[in-house]
């Protein structure tokens, strides 16, 4: 362990322009989680920030250089200052919260590292973060604004949901789905590796906090599965959150099934915690799940029941969110038990 404490104040804050904050941060308290034996000490901590402009918990390294030590720290959703220390500011440990690398108000350029087709019009779109330790600060729930192009060259902007978590350093996943006349799936379609996509974020008014619901159904319908995905590996992740999941996603046909095998690996991974049903309006021939669209009876079978400590999700194309918002009325879901993305 290291000995004694680092030291009780931060370099000075700045914001981008230059300007010195004028409540400078303290940190309030540190929690070592990790060293590193290799040369100098090195102690990864959670520091709390408190100032006029800052009320979040972020991140902090303190690395021993002989006396001469300081502090790397990153801020918790404040996009336009960074705490300067000698090595530049750290990406978020997991566990707490930090800003990450995005910007909410300005686009940022991530580069595409990798691509993975997983059927005709489906792919694994992983881009690179600026350092192997960097997570990209998107709060459970949240989506990005992502800008690219279409087929004339117009520019078009479109919300996507990345699969991976904060606990995912270095880069984030994006699943896509690329519809013939869709127009950022034209952009999407065009991309090759080293490709840069142009990112703002976080967007969105989903909030969540760990315990706060006693279970969450989840409807989903295409594309509409990977804020559900993200919501549910989350909650199933945290080992203090006994939130369960009931999922019901629905497609047209078995290919159209996005990050089943992942979905799979849920049900196995967390028995009882999560519940998966698939609906096709095109099964195979050996299918054993539901045949057509989502129906009322669907919803009473699969979702837990109407109570104040649930809540049903939902996110799809317009016309099967405008039928399961119909269905969720109709079963006696209050407007306070359901949240559309």
């Amino acid at each position: 362990m290291i000995s004694g404490r680092p030291p009780s104040n931060p370099p000075p804050a700045t914001t981008s322009d230059g300007r010195k904050l004028q409540n400078p941060p303290q940190i309030k308290a540190w929690f070592p989680l990790k060293l590193n034996t290799e040369g100098k000490r090195e102690a990864t901590c959670v520091a709390v920030v408190v100032a006029a402009e800052l009320l979040e918990a972020s991140t902090a390294r303190w690395r021993d250089t002989g006396g001469n030590g300081g502090w790397d720290v990153s801020l918790g959703y404040h996009p336009r200052v960074s705490l300067l220390g000698p090595s530049g500011p750290l990406g978020k440990v997991a566990g707490s919260s930090s800003l990450g690398c995005l910007d909410p108000e300005n686009f940022k350029d991530f580069k595409l590292i990798k691509r993975q087709q997983l059927s005709h019009n489906v792919a694994k779109f992983t881009f690179e973060l600026p350092t192997p330790t960097s997570v990209l600060g998107l709060p459970i729930g949240q989506h990005l604004s992502c800008r690219g192009k279409d087929s004339q060259g117009e520019e078009v902007i479109k919300p996507y949901t990345p699969t991976t978590l904060d606990s995912d350093v270095g880069c984030f996943e994006l699943v896509i789905k690329m519809y013939p006349q869709g127009r950022m799936s034209h952009h999407f379609r065009e991309m090759r590796v080293d490709d840069y996509l142009s990112v703002k974020g976080p967007k969105g008014r989903f909030r969540y906090q760990p315990g706060e619901v006693r279970a969450f159904g989840m409807i989903a319908g295409g594309s509409g599965i990977t804020p559900m995905f993200q919501v549910a590996r989350a909650i199933l992740e945290n080992p203090k959150d006994m939130t369960n999941v009931h999922l019901i996603y629905a497609n047209v046909t078995y290919e159209d099934i996005l990050l089943k095998e992942e979905l799979d690996s849920l049900v196995s991974n967390y028995p009882g915690r999560f519940n998966g049903y698939y609906v096709l309006n095109q099964p195979p021939e050996v299918w054993d799940g539901g045949i057509g669209f989502v129906s009322r009876e669907t919803i009473q079978t699969h979702c837990p029941a109407p109570a104040s400590d649930i809540k049903i999700l939902r996110c799809g194309p317009p016309p099967m969110n405008k039928a399961m918002a119909g269905h969720l009325d109709a079963l006696g879901y209050s407007p306070e038990m359901q949240f559309q993305f």
